[in-house]
């Protein structure tokens, strides 16, 4: 590619996806189905902007190598450690049983063992790329789903090395070739991946760290980042020249590097390109997708993509139920790991070199391949937009029939909700908590805690808890639109109630003024209040000083939180009011330190 050609196509590939993804994020699809469907658009089958994106697609692949060195920073020993039942239990479940379901339904496309083994293997795999940045964006690694979903992706990029070394043994029987070595050859195609990785490792612990320990004494941080890219583009041709994935030893690599004391700065350099080559990958396979090929064989690709996620969605329905996930989890990581992923690009055409697949075999799964890639966010949009909100609604732990624990109410059983509760259990007093969130009630149920799940604005669930009769309603859920809808119906239904709210911001506690809550607290007021204080002691100020001043702000910024409630909305008035309050409150600090200073002094003067 010319210098000229490089510029035009990198400068519309830039238009594509600044045009595209917040388009597409708008519009709820997400960042990866904007790429992709940019990506169609402007290639050689779309309007034609970019001819062949092969090129371009083997630089954007180094954003997977980046973004696989990075999950493999993250994998510490100990976590490793503690995720051992998802990475051997869901993971290798879901990879062995994949494996056995696509193989069995290869052979009958293929006719052939070794064939349909090798494309079983590789239609195992699913896109980390995609279901990462997807959990990621939408809040939910950290769910059960989430979680497990990552520890099936991790034993499948594990996978990775035993499938690279099977390649060669899987090609003895499927296509000879007439000038071929014997076995030699085959053992050396064999261990020479093995050894690779060997010594990645020693090379990551014993050689790594001294390099870099001298990099950062230079200070510059511009040369720190160059010492980063060069370790992954070495790493990338090292893996090139023993035939391996560059992507598999820079997760490697990554996670021989998670206990290095430069992870952090390491990670934070490279996530920008990282971030960016992510685009251009998702961009190049959208380009790069074969129409006139697609057209061609349409009915057996289109019969290939469906069996493929038809297959993989009901073995990872079964991986939940082995696995004892529940209902809602276990759909989501069935709908998000339903497809295949970016290392199938990369066997496939190991698979072609160690005569495994003739052309036209390998292009025909890279297309099912990115077909199902690109079939993925709407996978996730279904279960996200469809069925999420109903599994939730009707959850496997929802009780039929509520039976107070105790005559105070708590709405929320998260952070804020669980410190409350903890404090006023601690006081004697007996709790009735409910929540929503039926992944959070799964949870705290597994440390003994009750909780009934529902929903705390719905009159008849708040009946059924006891708020007729109760002393107390503590809201404690972290949307304003579902506290202050728990307010009202609360309000009407039980006047007499008393309740103690958690305001998520200013604005909110304005709303709460309004409505007449008297009692509630804002998220972070204590705690910048007490790290206020902190702060003015590091900066010099005596104790007791410190502790007037906060007391001081504290009873200032809640008197004029009235005030400032009237005039929310009018934003001349309210800003006018913002800045007197502002002055005010300096004039008193000022005043109340100046009053402290000569208090100390008085003893001084009298004896004296």
């Amino acid at each position: 590619m010319e210098h000229g050609d490089f510029l035009s196509t990198a400068f519309i590939y830039l238009i594509a996806a600044v045009a595209s993804v917040p388009i597409a994020k708008r519009l709820g699809l997400g960042s990866i189905l904007g790429y992709l469907i940019a990506g169609v658009l402007i290639g050689p089958f779309g309007i034609g902007a970019v001819g062949d994106q092969t090129e371009m697609l083997h630089f954007a692949e180094f954003g997977v190598v980046m973004m696989l060195f990075l999950i493999g920073l993250e994998l510490r020993p100990s976590l490793l450690w503690s995720m051992r039942s998802l990475i051997l239990g869901a993971g290798l479940t879901q990879v062995v049983l994949s494996t056995a379901v696509l193989a069995l339904i290869s052979y009958f496309l293929v006719e052939n063992f070794n064939q349909a083994l090798a494309l079983g293997l590789i239609f195992a795999l699913s896109s980390t790329a995609i279901v990462l940045q997807s959990l990621g964006e939408k809040g939910l690694m950290k769910t059960p789903g989430g979680q497990t979903s990552f520890g099936i992706l991790l034993l499948q990029d594990l996978a990775v090395i035993p499938i690279i070394s099977l390649m060669p043994l899987l090609a003895i029987a499927s296509i000879p070739s007439a000038g071929e070595a014997g076995g030699d050859s085959t053992l050396i195609k064999v261990f020479v991946p093995l050894v690779a990785v060997a010594a990645l490792i020693v090379a990551g612990r014993y050689v790594v760290k001294p390099i870099f320990r001298f990099i950062a004494q230079s200070r510059l941080r511009e040369v720190f980042t160059a010492a980063a890219l060069l370790m992954i583009v070495a790493i990338a041709l090292l893996m090139n020249l023993v035939g391996l994935s560059p992507a598999l030893g820079a997760f490697v690599a990554g996670v021989v590097l998670a206990e290095n004391e430069y992870r952090h700065e390491i990670e934070s350099d490279l996530q920008p390109f990282k971030g960016l080559l992510m685009g251009l990958f998702f961009l190049g396979v959208g380009a790069s997708v074969d129409f006139n090929l697609f057209a061609a064989e349409f009915k057996l690709i289109l019969i290939a993509v469906g069996l493929l996620i038809v297959a993989k969605f009901l073995v990872l329905l079964a991986v939940g139920k082995i696995c004892k996930l529940d209902k809602r989890s276990g759909l989501m990581a069935a709908f998000f790991l339903a497809q295949g992923g970016e290392f199938g690009f990369v066997l496939f055409e190991y698979a072609r070199q160690s005569s495994v697949f003739d052309d036209r075999m390998v292009s025909i799964g890279i297309l099912v391949v990115a077909v199902s890639m690109i079939s993925a966010p709407l996978m996730m949009i279904i279960f996200e937009k469809l069925l999420a909100p109903r599994l939730e609604a009707q959850p496997e732990n929802q009780s039929d029939d509520i039976e107070p624990e105790g005559p105070i109410i708590v709405a929320g059983f998260g952070r804020f909700g669980q410190i409350i509760s903890r404090m006023l259990i601690a006081a004697g007093h007996h709790l009735t908590i409910l929540d929503h969130d039926s992944e959070q009630i799964e949870l705290v149920r597994r440390f003994g805690n009750k909780v009934f799940f529902g929903d705390a604005s719905r009159l008849d669930l708040l009946r059924a808890a006891g708020a007729s009769e109760a002393q107390l309603m503590v809201i404690a859920v972290d949307s304003i639109e579902k506290s202050m809808e728990m307010v009202r119906v609360a309000q009407k239904h039980f006047p007499n109630l008393p309740l103690a709210v958690r305001a998520r911001n200013r604005q909110h506690a304005y709303e709460l003024i309004r409505s007449g809550v008297r009692v509630f607290e804002r998220d972070t007021f204590r705690s910048a209040i007490s790290l206020g204080v902190d702060a003015l002691q590091q900066l010099g100020m005596d104790e007791k000083q410190a502790i007037q001043a906060g007391e001081r702000f504290t009873k200032h910024d809640r008197q004029a939180l009235k005030e400032l409630s009237e005039l929310w909305g009018d934003e001349k008035a309210y800003g006018t009011a913002v800045r007197k309050n502002m002055e005010e409150l300096k004039l008193i600090l000022e005043s109340d330190e100046d009053y402290l200073t000569e208090r100390e002094e008085e003893p001084a003067a009298t004896a004296g």
